[in-house]
């Protein structure tokens, strides 16, 4: 918020997340008008916040530090004595790949589908299936670009495989 006064005249600028407003007239005028308007945005940004959805990384690293470690090898798929099904498996080497990207430099949250094959050894035949059905899903999105073909998990996908993955707990 900044201010400046002329001879009895006040102007005040604000700005309020992506609200702007900028206010001129009497001291008590302005007053009122900065008061209206931080009262009416401050509840709209409220509701939009409760409907926003993200995960942070430490919001990824509760949820699946039980699955997923990062290694020196690379972000990798942590399967203790659980049996997983091909899409969690996948779904959890995008999400180590995603945390290994938010916490190192140098790493992407995508990765090719051999890169996928790699890290989770399935069939490159059940793995394209499995990123075709996801996708479609949109727990995965697929991204290309003139040399290659990327995945990486989406939110949606993120909120699905925590939720698929609680149950088994």
């Amino acid at each position: 918020m900044s201010s400046k006064q002329e001879i009895g005249r006040l102007t005040v600028s604000i700005v309020l997340g992506e609200a702007k407003a900028e206010f001129s007239g009497s001291p008590e005028v302005v007053l009122q008008s900065v008061n209206s308007f931080i009262t009416k945005q401050i509840p709209e940004m409220d509701l939009a916040h409760k409907l926003s959805m993200n995960f942070s990384t430490k919001d990824l690293v509760e949820k699946f530090r039980d699955f997923v470690k990062i290694t020196p090898e690379g972000p990798r798929v942590w399967n203790q004595e659980r049996k997983l099904s091909d899409k969690e498996l996948v779904g959890l080497q995008l999400v180590a790949q995603r945390i290994a990207s938010e916490t190192r430099e140098g790493i992407t949250p995508s990765v090719t589908l051999n890169g996928l094959q790699e890290a989770t050894s399935l069939n490159p035949k059940s793995l394209s299936s499995r990123l075709s059905e996801m996708t479609k899903a949109r727990f995965v999105s697929r991204e290309s670009n003139d040399e290659k073909t990327q995945f990486r998990i989406t939110t949606i996908g993120i909120d699905w495989l925590s939720g698929l993955l609680s149950k088994k707990a």
